[in-house]
């Protein structure tokens, strides 16, 4: 008994379609990241899921790259709200105005 393709990838867009939503919708930039690495993730499973029914390895080569980019833009990521904290105490994306002049 196997999990049809159309399963995963149902799944898929809705996780890709809350991160969306919360990119949209959320003004803390911690949750926006969030939402961000939620997209990634749901990507993966798309990838993932077309290896398994393509019998290839091609879909897991690329999630490997795709993880690997993923914890380098965490760590830049947090590093730069950690840094905008600081010197504004907030995380706000609508109070933070850092590139206008």
């Amino acid at each position: 008994m196997s999990v049809p393709l159309s399963a995963y990838l149902i799944l898929s867009a809705y996780l890709f379609a809350m991160g969306v939503v919360g990119v949209a919708t959320r003004r803390n930039a911690l949750i926006i990241f969030m939402s961000i690495e939620l997209m990634l993730n749901a990507v993966n499973l798309s990838f993932l899921a077309f290896a398994r029914f393509l019998n290839s390895m091609d879909g897991q080569i690329f999630v490997f790259f795709v993880m690997v980019v993923a914890a380098a833009e965490v760590a830049v990521g947090l590093a730069i709200i950690i840094a905008i904290y600081r010197n504004k105490e907030t995380v706000d994306v609508a109070e933070l105005n850092l590139l206008k002049w």
